[in-house]
């Protein structure tokens, strides 16, 4: 028996067969690349119509060529902090706004100075910031009042996508978190933002738990894909989440580093809604398991920036890291080169480089740069501090970790914790299909631990050097920010 798996994200579309120990069916996969259409003015969109043509070809593809397998479900994880609005007959009537989407900045400062900060924080455990929906929707209300007014329902992608397979469709709590106007408390959307935003429940979908699962496609995909016709499909969950789970880091004693092109580290724990420190978020996997952790929007980023800047490769760039004496370039970096997140949330911030001198070369600057993601990271897990146990184990994935070990052990030094890195390659993937397999009742959360490659462990003399780094990188930060 297998699971499909839906996974949308940033760079890519993929859709792919995992079997009942969550590993990949050999060549039972298709990926559809994808980007953002990007503007000067911030804009960072999808077209909705594209991305559901997209999904579905490849769902068709992948049912064409593997027609006998028998399937137990079909899951789905996406990129979160994204809205479309769609007409009651579920047309869309916008594009889909991603988190990337900056355009809504001034949003975020006008009603920073009319609401508590912190008690939004506290109640729905999203900061204001550019890549939430309060000010998202507060930008539209404000500069396309004739279409927020005709929008029917804004839905995040992946309901989207259900509501065009099954009609009206739930959202989950997991992708609900991430909106920033879930209740976390209550697991209800937050009263105060509607009333503040002039919207009823109605206008969003209803909520579930990721373990209800719709059935009943509609007459035309019943016949397109036949094979699912009495097959569970659960709803969508935050691709974050799903790597949590992906990666075996399910309580509190695992911290889960992501590092693609940008980062996270995520911690899980169940039990009463946790206080947050200023510098995280609180999302969800489920009801029952809260995600705590920090966002950056750097990470290999930065990697593609030295390359167009400096025509380094990565080779080069990857040998460099192995050979450089660690922070002997007398450099400090903000690397927040699309304004920031975890921990300070400041999007107008911007990428900096102090101390430079006429010695300086592109390599130091370089080795600087890489440095910085690492520290910024280590800021993040210094605010975990008080949610994870002593002992916690931080486990890696992403292609940032996995394919520069040089910068996996910089940044184990600087999280001054060892860094289990992960063999398998879908964390993600694994993640949804271990939800999906927990809530069919076939396995445990922590039944399918993923292979570790390796274990890098930090050294000491280098955790010293990079603890005197980001005291400077803090104070800078203070400098230009507070």
């Amino acid at each position: 028996m297998s699971v499909i798996v839906i996974d949308i994200g940033s760079s890519s579309i993929r859709v792919m067969l995992l079997d009942d120990f969550v590993r990949p069916i050999p060549a039972a996969a298709v990926q559809i690349p994808q980007t953002f259409t990007k503007e000067p003015d911030g804009a960072a969109t999808l077209d909705p119509l594209v991305l559901k043509e997209r999904v579905e070809t490849a769902m068709d593809q992948l049912l064409n060529s593997f027609s006998r397998e028998p399937i137990r479900a079909v899951c789905m994880a996406t990129l979160v902090g994204n809205v479309v609005g769609v007409d009651a007959h579920n047309h869309p009537l916008t594009p889909i706004y991603t988190y990337a989407d900056t355009q809504n900045a001034e949003d975020v400062d006008y009603l920073s100075a009319r609401v508590d900060a912190h008690a939004v924080h506290q109640r729905t455990g999203c900061r204001l910031h550019t890549a939430y929906l309060p000010a998202r929707l507060h930008w539209l209300k404000r500069t396309q009042p004739e279409v927020y007014e005709r929008v029917h329902k804004w839905l995040d992608l992946g309901t989207y996508l259900y509501s065009c397979w099954f009609g009206d469709s739930p959202c989950s709590y997991s992708v609900a978190a991430w909106s920033g106007l879930l209740n976390r408390a209550q697991l209800t959307w937050d009263a105060v933002w509607l009333d503040d935003l002039a919207l009823t429940e109605a206008a969003l979908p209803s909520l579930v738990d990721h373990n209800q699962a719709q059935h009943g496609l509609k007459d035309v995909y019943r016949d397109r894909w036949f094979s699912l016709c009495d097959v569970p499909f659960f709803p969508a969950v935050g691709d974050g989440a799903a790597a949590n789970v992906g990666s075996n880091c399910v309580d509190s004693s695992h911290i889960a580093l992501t590092l693609g092109t940008t980062g996270a580290l995520r911690t899980v724990f169940r039990g009463d809604v946790p206080r947050l420190p200023d510098g995280l978020w609180g999302y969800r996997i489920s009801a029952p398991l809260h995600l705590v952790g920090g966002a950056t929007t750097e990470g290999g980023i930065i990697e593609s920036w030295l390359q167009q800047t400096f025509k380094f490769n990565y080779r080069d760039l990857h040998m460099l890291l192995e050979h450089a004496e660690p922070d002997a370039h007398g450099l400090t970096v903000l690397p927040l080169f699309q304004g920031e997140r975890s921990p300070g949330w400041n999007a107008n911030a911007t990428a900096t480089l102090h101390g430079m001198r006429m010695t300086t070369t592109a390599e130091d600057i370089a080795q600087a740069l890489y440095e910085s993601v690492a520290l910024r990271l280590a800021s993040i897990a210094n605010s975990l501090h008080k949610l994870i146990t002593e002992d916690a184990v931080v486990v890696g994935g992403g292609g940032a970790i996995v394919h520069n070990r040089a910068w996996a052990q910089i940044i184990a030094d600087a999280l001054n914790r060892p860094l289990h890195i992960i063999s398998d390659g879908e964390v993600t993937a694994r993640g949804v299909a271990v939800l999906a397999l927990n809530a069919l009742g076939v396995s445990e959360l922590s039944s399918h631990p993923p292979s570790i490659r390796e274990v890098l462990y930090p050294r000491p003399v280098v955790v010293e050097k990079l603890k005197a780094a980001r005291m400077r990188q803090t104070d800078l930060y203070e400098r230009l920010y507070r």
